[in-house]
């Protein structure tokens, strides 16, 4: 029974959670990303001035938390990678975990008591609670950055097809990733976005190759490095940027299919535990339990009758 509330407690306060978190951050937090003029003239509302003050919040308290260098450093990394490219976007990062940490110690005091009697169990319980708070936003942006890198694995062939048409038809490198940008906005917009931070660049005047560079250190995806290397050769040799880009498209294509054949080889290998575990006791259960109730049926009374 104390089980089953506090499963429901823990229901109740994380669907509260959600939705104020919605109505509070999420929905307001749409009117900024559409920068028109029609909005820019309009008064801020009370929607976007909590909103404010609420990330201006986060932002003192991730500022007060002690953090190493190389800490500081990878959460940069990770939160380039997923897009979040500003300069407060560190400290508002930790200033997300201590808030989780602290509603999750606040819900773990709601709810162990209801849990185990025990003081030692509590605490715990309550270290644990704290623990898993803290330690949650890292692990959900580890699974943003993987699930980015494996969008941008896969709308990368595409776009290199369509930089192959354009760099063929007579049009530059530049004007190429500009080409791709427009084309395939709504099909691969991750990749459209990497590739329009390399224009921006290169129209500000860097160097083609020190914006490559760029683009494979803000992904962090290996086949990303492994295309700002064809690139990087192919404009300091001199040679064909078509034909490099589609010899590198059919490589991504033919290693992605064997990567493809080599989850399907292992399938059977991972299929074996689920199988033995889950699936053949309850066969043997369906196809052998009613034999099993005749005869424990028939042969209690016979064994009685023996006595």
């Amino acid at each position: 029974m104390a089980a089953l509330i506090s499963i429901v407690l823990f229901f109740i306060l994380g669907t509260v959670i959600v939705l104020y978190g919605y109505r509070a951050y999420v929905r307001p937090a749409r009117f900024f990303e559409q920068l028109s003029a029609e909005s820019a003239s309009r008064p801020p509302d009370a929607a976007s001035g909590r909103t404010r003050v609420a990330a201006r919040v986060i932002e003192r308290i991730g500022g007060a938390v002690p953090v190493s260098k190389e800490a500081a450093t990878l959460a940069r990394r990770y939160l380039t990678t997923v897009g979040f490219r500003s300069e407060k976007a560190v400290t508002f990062y930790y200033g997300i975990k201590v808030m989780v940490c602290a509603v999750a110690l606040v819900a773990a005091l709601f709810v162990v008591p209801l849990i185990s009697a025990q003081t030692t169990v509590r605490i715990v319980l309550y270290v644990a609670a704290g623990v898993v708070g803290y330690g949650g936003p890292h692990l959900v942006l580890e699974h943003m950055v993987s699930t980015r890198r494996r969008r941008l694995r896969i709308g990368l062939p595409d776009a290199l097809d369509l930089m192959v048409i354009a760099v063929e038809s007579g049009v530059g490198l530049d004007q190429a990733f500009v080409s791709v940008t427009r084309e395939l906005r709504s099909a691969h917009k991750d990749v459209t976005d990497e590739f329009s931070l390399v224009s921006l660049e290169m129209r500000a005047g860097k160097p083609r190759i020190e914006a490559l560079h760029h683009l494979a250190e803000r992904t962090g995806e290996p086949e990303v490095r492994k295309l700002v290397a064809v690139l990087a050769q192919t404009d300091r040799f001199g040679t064909s940027i078509g034909d490099a880009l589609r010899t590198h498209a059919d490589f991504m294509r033919v290693t992605r299919r064997l990567a493809a054949e080599e989850r399907a080889g292992k399938l059977g290998v991972k299929l074996v535990f689920p199988i033995c575990f889950l699936i053949l006791p309850s066969m043997a259960l369906v196809v052998a339990g009613p034999g099993l109730i005749q005869v424990v049926r028939v042969l209690l009374p016979t064994l009685q009758n023996a006595k």
